[in-house]
């Protein structure tokens, strides 16, 4: 809970830096600049949540309770050094699951750390932060309870964790999200240039989400791979020979799931629809 109003400056207005300064904001925090390389983006986050705008580091403050750096990984290292420039006794943070805190150490800041909230974002949809999970690391004692202020004022569900677990965690992520949906798209593809609308699958993913939120993954894993049933597969394999690439996708995914219960003695008594 908000016990008093932090000034944030947000570097970066993409889909993590709008949902989290959306959020920072209902939750009374005061965004007190955006900043991006575009000036349009800026712009259009800074209006929603009240702040200055700005496409220029030279034109951030110079003090802040917090900046918030929610840019591509790649471009961390490169904008630290300028953003140290008259600044190094101010508290830093970098929102990326893959860059460890070490990225600080060359740019000669005293406080930083990371905040890095586990979830998939959207400029147009804005997530309730509540049941975001957000995972800490900081360089200090005082960074790290900035940290749990930030993180605490949006979300119940905040722990500290180390940058080697952090990368193992968002390695983790992208299995479950990121190949996920692209597993969706290649769905939808196949569907659309049939006529069928994706909209069929919708009742199958309810299902397959309730069932991997109250059962183990691997328990609840059903298909011709599992049963290794060649005659579907070798099937499927050639409705796809005109797409390669989502054939290659096919196969390697089919023997994953094969290999991955091979040595499980149940597999031979499952009996599921898919």
């Amino acid at each position: 809970m908000l016990t008093e109003p932090m000034d944030i400056v947000f570097i970066g207005a993409g889909r993590l830096a709008t949902c989290l300064a959306c959020a920072l904001h209902g939750h009374g925090h005061r965004i007190t600049t955006v900043y991006s390389r575009t000036a349009q983006s800026a712009q259009v986050l800074a209006q929603r949540v009240g702040a200055q705008a700005t496409a220029s580091i030279a034109d951030l403050p110079v003090q802040a309770d917090a900046f918030i750096i929610a840019v591509k990984d790649e471009a961390i290292g490169q904008l630290l050094p300028l953003l140290a420039q008259g600044r190094e006794q101010c508290c830093f943070f970098h929102t990326a699951g893959s860059v460890p805190m070490t990225v600080f150490e060359s740019a000669a800041m005293q406080h930083y750390g990371v905040l890095y909230p586990m979830q998939t974002f959207s400029k147009e949809r804005l997530v309730d932060f509540s049941r975001v999970p957000f995972f800490l690391e900081a360089s200090d004692a005082q960074t790290m309870a900035c940290a749990h202020a930030i993180a605490g004022a949006v979300s119940n569900n905040v722990s500290e964790l180390p940058s080697d677990k952090r990368r193992q965690l968002h390695l983790a992520a992208v299995f479950a999200c990121n190949f996920v949906n692209h597993c969706y798209d290649l769905s939808a593809q196949l569907l659309e240039e049939n006529g069928l609308s994706f909209s069929v699958m919708h009742p199958l993913i309810e299902e397959t989400l309730h069932k991997a939120m109250t059962m183990h993954p691997h328990d609840a894993q059903t298909g011709p791979a599992i049963r290794f049933d060649r005659q579907v597969i070798d099937m499927q394999r050639h409705m796809l020979d005109d797409r390669p690439q989502m054939r290659q996708v096919y196969e390697v995914m089919s023997s994953s799931i094969h290999e991955r219960f091979q040595s499980d003695s149940n597999t031979h008594t499952r009996h599921d629809q898919l």
